[in-house]
């Protein structure tokens, strides 16, 4: 399943809480106590009709992306129960020898299959492609790679050292290894703003 979101990226996990609390979709929070070595502290991804209220908050930077869905449900679907225990968030730089296109061709045609037979710990995995910055890095794409614990996320990610190797090899065929940030681990929320429950609204609007 393909879906367009907005993907928020924030340096301040209280900033993205507060961002989230505005608008409906997924915060990823660094489970990291200091995130200056990161790339970002959290990310949003997710829906909102205030795309400055989005560049005012995000400050590392803001995105519009397609959510491929490759194992598990859309992130929208997930009930609070369903969300990922864990996730590992990979911002991508297309490698220049292939172009963005070229690159997201192949990690979506080739690269998810071999993700999806190597990384047998995971639990949900997602494909955010960029087709629009509006500002920050010029990322290609973020990969969302979830398991149940952070355990098997850092320590039992690949099936085995082979297949780490064919991972690397494939990684580095689309992708600027070089330019690619830092491998993001973080915890998921789901927000639903309660509009029922804000001044003025009336239940007559829906009937």
């Amino acid at each position: 399943m393909k879906t367009l979101k907005l993907a928020v990226a924030f340096s301040d996990l209280n900033a993205a809480n507060r961002y989230a609390a505005t608008a409906e979709g997924v915060l990823f929070s660094s489970t990291s106590e200091s995130t200056r070595h990161l790339p970002f502290a959290a990310l949003f991804v997710g829906a909102t009709d205030d795309i400055q209220a989005a560049l005012r908050a995000g400050d590392v930077g803001v995105y519009l992306v397609c959510e491929r869905t490759l194992k598990n449900m859309p992130l929208s679907l997930l009930g609070e129960d369903e969300l990922p225990a864990i996730a590992g968030l990979f911002a991508m730089v297309a490698s220049s020898s292939l172009g963005a296109r070229e690159a997201d061709l192949h990690w979506r045609d080739r690269h998810a299959p071999l993700a999806l037979e190597i990384h047998t710990t995971m639990t949900h995995y997602y494909q955010l492609t960029v087709l629009h910055r509006f500002a920050g890095p010029d990322w290609n794409g973020i990969a969302v790679c979830c398991c149940a614990s952070e355990e098997d996320l850092r320590h039992r990610f690949y099936n085995s050292r082979e297949g780490e190797q064919r991972i690397s090899e494939d990684v580095s065929h689309f992708a600027d290894t070089r330019k690619s940030p830092r491998r993001v681990i973080a915890n998921a929320r789901r927000f639903q703003p309660d509009i029922v429950n804000r001044p003025g609204f009336s239940k007559d609007h829906f009937v």
